[in-house]
């Protein structure tokens, strides 16, 4: 039967097709209200259409509950208006898998900035105005669940998408402190790292792998990082069926003491020991950000005892 999302009220952005679209239809298979939002429009963010409300057609033919919003992520205002218009439909939101983007690709040496910014916009600051809706009401009820969609482009780099990786890894700073931020309100926040065959993967890879990588298959991670039973922190990685983890870590390193080696010197030795301190042996995921510093004090003090 799946995973249960009854009496859940979920928004999925950028839902008039492709992943979102089958994100919010497994959604709505479970049980979850859906606030379908899309404004429609090309692979590039130009453009509108009716998108949103065929897939509300959709899930109500199959017996479920769902709403169509046309609100740009891009828009602050128009994301309040949508979530103040969910909470008097059905006072509450429990789920928001942050799903919207555009794609703009080109190298750096040929991007238009105006591309490298609507990018951010729209995945990076897109996401940030529907979690600061969202966040207030959550924290009233003490519970919510945020999906943020990252994407291997950010994890690991991707020529010709400069302004999408920058995008997509910001996400994942995102994720990290929100996740910190929202623990005492049992708000636990999540990144999908897809990959999936839609509008902005289809001229990129060969017909055989876009029909082996559907979008449906990725859905089972999104609904696992919605779910209430769901994790916090993490990054799920998703596509053909396949799920990985994917982990920011930190090396052991070296310390280097000016007791030792003088400053001047210090980028010397640095170089020198650099494959020591690449070593990924005995690396760790840190909490949070002050484990680097503490790592760094403790090794720093330890040279003076």
């Amino acid at each position: 039967m799946g995973l249960d999302f009854s009496e859940r009220v979920a928004i999925v952005t950028g839902a008039g097709g492709g992943l979102g679209r089958e994100h919010a239809l497994a959604l709505a298979r479970r049980g979850a209200k859906v606030v379908v939002n899309d404004p429609g429009g090309a692979v590039d963010g130009r453009g509108n259409s009716s998108a949103a409300e065929k897939v509300v057609q959709e899930i109500e033919a199959a017996g479920g509950t769902a709403m169509a919003n046309h609100a740009s992520v891009t828009d602050f205002a128009a994301v309040e208006a949508m979530v103040a218009q969910v909470m008097e439909r059905w006072g509450q939101i429990d789920v928001l898998v942050n799903n919207a983007g555009i794609l703009r690709d080109r190298s750096f040496a040929k991007m238009e900035l105006d591309d490298f910014r609507q990018v951010l916009d729209v995945h990076l600051m897109g996401s940030v105005h529907c979690c600061k809706a969202v966040w207030p009401h959550m924290q009233a009820a003490g519970y919510g669940r945020i999906v943020l969609t990252t994407s291997s482009s950010g994890l690991f780099g991707n020529f010709g998408q400069s302004n999408y990786g920058a995008a997509k890894m910001a996400l994942v700073g995102l994720m990290q402190t929100l996740a910190l931020e929202g623990a005492k309100y049992h708000i636990h926040v999540n990144a999908l790292a897809p990959t999936a065959a839609t509008r902005m993967t289809e001229g990129l890879m060969a017909p055989e792998v876009l029909r082996a990588l559907r979008p449906e298959l990725v859905c089972p991670a999104m609904l696992v990082l919605a779910h209430e039973s769901a994790p916090t922190r993490t990054i799920l990685c998703a596509g053909a069926g396949s799920f990985e983890a994917s982990h920011i870590t930190m090396t052991r390193g070296v310390h280097i003491s000016t007791d030792c080696v003088p400053l001047a010197d210090m980028d010397t030795r640095l170089a020198e020991q650099l494959p020591q301190v690449l070593d990924r042996q005995g690396d760790a995921v840190p909490d949070n950000g002050f484990v680097q510093a503490d790592m760094e004090m403790r090794k720093a003090l330890q040279k003076l005892h």
